[in-house]
């Protein structure tokens, strides 16, 4: 990859992970073009120009990045018409990591087919089902309770918990209200009793050795993350279980940048979740945590730059701050309160809007102690409220 500069990069997708992106890019001298589907999106406010259009239409798509001609295109989520990227990367446009890893890694049937079929890695057993009577009959063999979620969808949404047979219609529902796209299909999985639940940042580089940062754990609500903490306490077979199946997914989906591997560790045994084929929403813990964050490390391997080494700067938390209500326009109380936390930090995404439970920053905090950080963390963030301006 050439590494002259300045470059110019385009965001597909300027949520809040998109503008720790953009910030990361524009501390090395790049052009920044943010897309997304509303205005003054967050990465939008750091970006050297922003575009509007429906994400999911390949011809929008094609269109903004032919009309721009960008060095690099980098899908910041999920919600892409992923088949225009193939078609423009085949004009000679890069696209991190590839177009198909972003293809592969939005279905949840192809990742985990490609997981647990094709590189034989440990998964939660699962089927699919394409109708509610489908589900019933796919989900009585896996045992109660059983996860269901839509094979398209992003962010935990559609995703429940079915307890018994009596249950499916209303899992079928949520999961169709909550799918993306016209895809009438579900994924059902065996209920996993796990200790904990991780992130494994792995750094794959166009040429050299692939890294991972300190393993993050994190819990979940409504299939959102909640709070992260880095590192995470694993053993050390259970931490070289985690990698060799990280570097196994990455290699095969080849091309350079950061992902997000997620792992449930149940006993001693690592079960294979999800991947993101970009900076994970976890990450956001390693702004405190480490010497170079999952954003800066991004940019490095998608520009070809050397990342000497990864290094824990000790523990460190995240717990997010949330909108209890909607509301047209945001302000933000408690701001000056949560920042007498010591050795902490406070992110407002610069959302323009709010709904109940969307996230609308973060706290983070390091300590001398796992503990510690979590407390920090968590006290900042229950200071701040949101509220309508």
């Amino acid at each position: 990859m050439a590494t002259a500069f300045p470059r110019t990069l385009m965001l597909l997708g300027s949520g809040e992970l998109g503008k720790e992106v953009a910030i990361a890019a524009q501390r090395l001298g790049c052009r920044v073009i943010a897309v997304d589907r509303y205005a003054g999106a967050p990465a939008m406010q750091v970006a050297d120009l922003a575009e509007v259009i429906p994400m999911t239409d390949p011809d929008a798509l094609r269109a903004v990045v032919r009309r721009h001609r960008p060095d690099l295109v980098i899908p910041e989520i999920e919600a892409l018409a992923v088949d225009a990227l193939a078609e423009l990367e085949a004009e000679g446009i890069t696209v991190i990591p590839t177009a198909r890893a972003t293809a592969v890694t939005m279905n949840r049937d192809r990742i985990r087919d490609l997981a647990a079929t094709e590189l034989g890695l440990r998964t939660a057993r699962f089927a699919y089902a394409g109708s509610a009577e489908e589900l019933a009959a796919a989900a009585a063999p896996l045992g109660w309770p059983v996860v269901v979620k839509p094979v398209m969808s992003s962010s935990g949404k559609g995703q429940s918990v079915v307890q018994g047979p009596e249950g499916i219609a209303a899992a079928w529902d949520t999961a169709m209200a909550g799918a993306r796209g016209a895809g009438a299909r579900v994924i059902v999985e065996e209920f996993l009793r796990f200790q904990l639940e991780i992130t494994l940042l792995t750094v794959k580089q166009w040429s050299g050795p692939t890294l991972f940062c300190p393993p993050i754990g994190h819990i979940q609500e409504r299939g959102d993350y909640q709070c992260s903490w880095q590192p995470a306490a694993l053993g050390d077979a259970q931490l070289a279980q985690a990698q060799a199946m990280a570097r196994a997914v990455t290699d095969n989906l080849g091309g350079a940048g950061i992902f997000g591997v997620e792992f449930f560790l149940c006993g001693e045994e690592v079960v294979f979740s999800e991947l993101s084929p970009r900076p994970h929403d976890t990450g956001l813990v390693t702004l405190m945590g480490q010497n170079l964050s999952e954003f800066e490390l991004h940019l490095r391997a998608v520009l070809g730059l050397p990342i000497p080494r990864i290094e824990s700067l000790g523990p460190a938390a995240s717990r997010v701050i949330l909108a209890e209500q909607a509301a047209e326009r945001v302000a933000f109380e408690g701001v000056a309160e949560a920042l007498e936390e010591p050795e902490t930090q406070v992110l407002l995404f610069g959302k323009p809007d709010a709904r109940p439970h969307r996230r609308m920053g973060v706290a983070l905090a390091r300590g001398t102690s796992e503990a510690e950080a979590r407390r920090r963390a968590d006290a900042a963030a229950g200071q701040i409220r949101v509220v309508a301006s």
